[in-house]
C-alpha cells in the first residue's frame, strides 16, 4: 500500500479537525468511533481534545491502521457533511483532495487516473469511458494495447467535439488531422495569442506542439501499439514507455476537453 506522506496526513486533519473538535462528534461518540475503527478509544487513551487525540495518533500508529481511521471518517464525514460538500467552496476543495488521496492508497491509483476519472464524468459516454478504463488497466498487464487505446482515445476525444460543434469530418482523417481541425476549432493554434499577451511566445510554443502529440502517438503505435501485425522477434516497449503515451493522451484530451467546455459556457 502506497504511504501518506505528511502533508496529505494535514489535507485530512483540516477537514476533520475543527479547532479541537472532530467533526460533530462528542467525546463520547468520538471513542466509540474510533473503538470500533481501530480498536482504541483515542480521548480516553491519549486524555487529550478529540482534535490532539487525533493528531497524535495519526503522528505514531502505523501506516494501516491510520489509512482505516481516516476512511472511516471520511465515509462518515460524506454520509453526515453533504450541505457542506455541495455548498462550502473551501470544504469541498478539501474533501476532494482527501477524496483523491485515499483513493490512491486504497486503489493504488495515480493523479493521472484521477485526471482519468474527471474526464469520463465529463465525456458521458459508455464507449469513452470503457476506453479509459482498458488503456488505465493496460499499462502495466498489456503496454502494447495502452499504446494503441491512447491513440484512439485522442482521436474519439476529437471527434466528439467536432461533432458537438458541428463540424463535420472525414472518415480517411488520420489523428493528425483530426487534432489539427479540432485545435483549429478552439482556437488553439498559436498564431491565436496575441503577441502582447504575457508568455506569448512559450504559449506559441506549447501550443505549436499539442498536434505533434497526436502525431507522435500514432507514429508510436505504428510499430509498438496494437492493431498491426508483428514478427515473431518483435519486442515490445516497457510499462513506462506505455505511462508516457498514456499519460500524454490523457493531458492533451483533459486540456482540448476543458477547452471546448469554456467555449459551451
Amino acid at each position: 500500500m502506497p504511504k501518506l506522506t505528511q502533508i496529505e496526513k494535514g489535507i485530512f486533519m483540516k477537514l476533520f479537525n475543527r479547532g479541537g473538535y472532530v467533526l460533530n462528534f462528542s467525546t463520547n461518540d468520538f471513542d466509540v468511533f474510533t473503538l470500533e475503527s481501530i480498536g482504541i478509544a483515542l480521548c480516553e487513551t491519549y486524555k487529550q481534545s478529540k482534535g490532539k487525540s487525533l493528531m497524535s495518533y495519526i503522528s505514531e500508529a502505523t501506516e494501516d491502521d491510520i489509512v482505516k481511521l481516516l476512511k472511516d471518517l471520511l465515509d462518515y464525514y460524506e454520509a453526515h457533511y453533504e450541505y457542506e460538500i455541495e455548498n462550502d467552496d473551501d470544504y469541498s476543495k478539501v474533501y476532494k483532495r482527501s477524496k483523491d488521496i485515499m483513493e490512491r492508497i486504497l486503489y493504488n491509483k495515480s493523479p493521472l487516473a484521477s485526471v482519468a476519472v474527471d474526464l469520463k464524468e465529463k465525456f458521458s459516454s459508455e464507449y469513452l469511458s470503457l476506453q479509459i478504463d482498458l488503456m488505465l488497466k493496460m499499462q502495466s498487464e498489456n503496454p502494447t494495447e495502452a499504446i494503441g487505446k491512447a491513440k484512439e482515445l485522442v482521436e474519439s476525444c476529437c471527434k466528439t467535439i467536432l461533432d458537438e460543434n458541428g463540424k463535420e469530418w472525414d472518415n480517411t482523417w488520420d489523428v493528425g488531422q483530426l487534432s489539427g481541425e479540432t485545435i483549429k476549432l478552439l482556437k488553439l493554434m498559436p498564431k491565436d495569442i496575441p503577441d502582447t499577451a504575457p508568455a506569448s511566445n512559450e504559449m506559441k510554443a506549447i501550443l505549436g506542439n499539442l498536434r505533434a502529440i497526436s502525431t507522435n502517438l500514432a507514429a508510436l503505435r505504428n510499430p509498438y501499439g496494437s492493431g498491426h501485425g508483428k514478427s515473431a522477434t518483435y519486442k515490445g516497449l516497457e510499462e513506462r514507455h506505455a505511462k508516457l503515451a498514456v499519460g500524454s493522451s490523457i493531458t492533451l484530451v483533459s486540456f482540448l476537453w476543458d477547452t471546448h467546455e469554456r467555449r459551451c459556457i
